[in-house]
């Protein structure tokens, strides 16, 4: 089945149950785990997470513990000298 298809298909179905609310509520939550487990995101953070780590990076930077771009020099030699395997 195509997406096209399969999206045809599901308001379909969504057109038979769509005077139970009890139903759309169980789709409606289905719905959203399913998308959910699609769209996760290995990096996302919350406002804490993020500004938590603004605060070490501030720390980082006044303690001088950081990486400058040599001139010329591109990120990725930049980073085989700081010792990451590129």
């Amino acid at each position: 089945m195509t997406a096209l298809q399969l999206n045809a298909d599901i308001y379909r179905s969504l057109g038979v149950i769509a005077e139970d609310e009890s139903a759309l509520a169980k789709v409606s939550k289905y719905l959203r785990r399913v998308a959910k487990s699609i769209t996760d995101d290995p990096t996302e953070m919350t406002k804490e997470e993020y500004f938590a780590m603004l605060d070490r990076s501030a720390e980082q930077y006044a303690r001088g513990d950081y990486a400058t771009l040599m001139p010329g020099e591109s990120v990725t030699e930049m980073l085989k000298r700081q010792g990451y395997d590129i």
